[in-house]
């Protein structure tokens, strides 16, 4: 039997891509055993407004905590909830065609939220996506497997041996520190996925842009975002 999976840092309401690599798998593993990185996708992400491109930031704490790693970084703000869904109900997203639609179970993700830990939050928004968009794809944590390896390539591997997958998917970046010759010594066959040639859709506020929020494509065509994705 073929198992399919991917191992990727959660990210805040990530892009399209993010959710078609969740869909190309059986099991998704958030690897926030990684160590947190700063001006990184892990607590930020873009959105389109009248103004142009915006970042929605979750503020974190890092003072102090250098090497702190995903899991245990922690939220600075109490109202950062409140303020992101101002924005987007407000300002980005009011007039998007499909914005009614998905209004109220975006509102009450948003102003429910009382977790502290960034993990937490991403894994929230991340499985409401994933109903919205019908994806079933298992999705678990690096922390629920035993990681004994420091060699970044050896830890994908670990992961892949333990949660017995025999397919890795990874995306195009990874090339530049995957040690792909451990992949084929284990017999764990290596996929990337290719972002490249993505259909453009009704967007708000041109020039087209791929590289924001999933939200935005959910909130412009509504239940079409398939369509507009290469997983489906």
């Amino acid at each position: 039997m073929n198992k399919k999976v991917a191992i990727i840092q959660s990210s805040y309401i990530p892009w399209k891509g993010y959710f078609d690599i969740i869909n190309m798998v059986d099991e998704f593993i958030l690897y926030d055993d990684a160590q947190y990185t700063k001006r990184d996708w892990r607590n930020r992400n873009r959105i389109k407004t009248p103004a142009g491109l915006l970042w929605l930031t979750i503020p974190v704490k890092t003072k102090g905590r250098y090497k702190q790693k995903i899991k245990d970084t922690e939220v600075a703000s109490e109202i950062w909830n409140k303020e992101h869904w101002k924005t987007i109900s407000s300002f980005a997203y009011p007039k998007a065609k499909f914005f009614k639609e998905y209004k109220e179970i975006f509102e009450e993700t948003y102003l429910n939220i009382t977790d502290k830990y960034l993990s937490e939050i991403n894994y929230k928004f991340i499985k409401l996506i994933c109903k919205i968009l019908n994806i079933g794809t298992k999705i678990s944590w690096s922390m629920d497997y035993k990681i004994y390896s420091k060699d970044s390539t050896e830890k994908l591997i670990d992961l892949c041996k333990q949660s017995g997958a025999n397919e890795y998917f990874s995306g195009p970046s990874a090339k530049a520190y995957i040690k792909e010759e451990l992949f084929a010594s284990e017999k764990i066959k290596l996929t990337y996925v290719d972002y490249s040639g993505y259909p453009e859709y009704e967007q708000l506020f041109p020039p087209f842009e791929h590289y924001v929020s999933i939200i935005d494509l959910i909130f412009n065509v509504g239940e079409e975002a398939p369509k507009y994705m290469k997983s489906f």
